[in-house]
């Protein structure tokens, strides 16, 4: 028997709210979107059919409300509450200058190139699971995801100024 909805969004609200924030970059607009998302699924939660998987429903409705999403941000300034496990041995100054690099990097993805690199080493997903999701075909998604990858090597640098 299926779960309810309730206890779904119980079990898996806090990995449906790291992929809105993945996607989103900003916490409080992951709890929006996800929100939003889920008052959709809400609505259409009885007509789900046993075989149904409701991890990819809810999945695809997150990531298009986060890419029909149109509101901009006021400013460009974002706070974050970024917590770094430095390994040991590691400076935790220089990793935390990594994550930021990566994360304003993957900030600056169009949409489509984003949720593309989110789906793929994020969720794991394989190209034809993320072009369904994309409404996309698999070439397109494999453009996206190549792309996404290229321009976050061009721009991720290293406190030193050095390119990896």
């Amino acid at each position: 028997m299926p779960l309810g909805f309730d206890d779904y969004v119980t079990e898996r609200g806090r990995a449906l709210l790291r992929f809105a924030y993945l996607l989103t970059g900003d916490y409080h607009l992951a709890e929006d979107v996800l929100q939003e998302a889920l008052a959709k699924v809400h609505g259409r939660w009885s007509r789900l059919r046993r075989d149904d998987d409701p991890n990819a429903y809810v999945r695809t409705a997150i990531l298009r409300q986060y890419l029909s999403w149109r509101r901009r941000r006021s400013s460009g300034e974002t706070p974050s509450e970024l917590t770094v496990d430095a390994p040991g041995g590691t400076d935790y100054a220089e990793t935390l200058a990594q994550r930021d690099a990566l994360w304003h990097a993957l900030s600056g993805l169009p949409r489509q190139q984003r949720a593309a690199v989110v789906l793929r080493f994020y969720e794991d997903l394989d190209d034809d699971e993320i072009s369904r999701l994309l409404n996309c075909s698999v070439a397109t998604v494999r453009s996206h995801v190549s792309r996404g990858l290229a321009r976050l090597r061009d721009e991720i640098h290293t406190v030193g100024g050095e390119v990896r």
